[in-house]
């Protein structure tokens, strides 16, 4: 289902034969799909991750971090949330980003999640 892009398999930074075990995380290839599968109301936090790892996984190694949510490139470390996540989890971290839904604007480390769009 990875290869024929129904999902998107994400793992913690590893490697050698840790890499062949099961997934640490799984999503649905993008928000599209959410929507067509759960006639429910969605699950707002798995549809901002899911939109976040459609935009970047095509370019950029995703991977799950330790302290936060997702860890970019082996370089940046990235919280997601609303616009009043705060800095909590990522505080310590050097190159920690939050990547907030509902916000206009960046300020200090805070990304708007819709710029992300951009990337794809």
């Amino acid at each position: 289902m990875n290869q024929a892009q129904l999902i998107a398999n994400i793992y913690r930074d590893s490697k050698g034969i840790t890499r062949l075990q099961k997934p640490d995380k799984l999503f649905l290839e993008n928000t599209n799909l959410m929507f067509a599968l759960s006639s429910d109301t969605m699950n707002t936090g798995n549809m901002r991750e899911t939109f976040f790892v459609n935009q970047l996984k095509y370019q950029h190694r995703v991977e799950i971090a330790e302290q936060a949510v997702f860890f970019i490139d082996n370089r940046y470390t990235i919280e997601i949330g609303c616009k009043t996540k705060g800095r909590r989890q990522i505080k310590n971290l050097e190159n920690a980003f939050i990547a907030a839904d509902d916000l206009e604007f960046g300020f200090a480390n805070k990304i708007p999640l819709w710029l992300f769009g951009f990337l794809h």
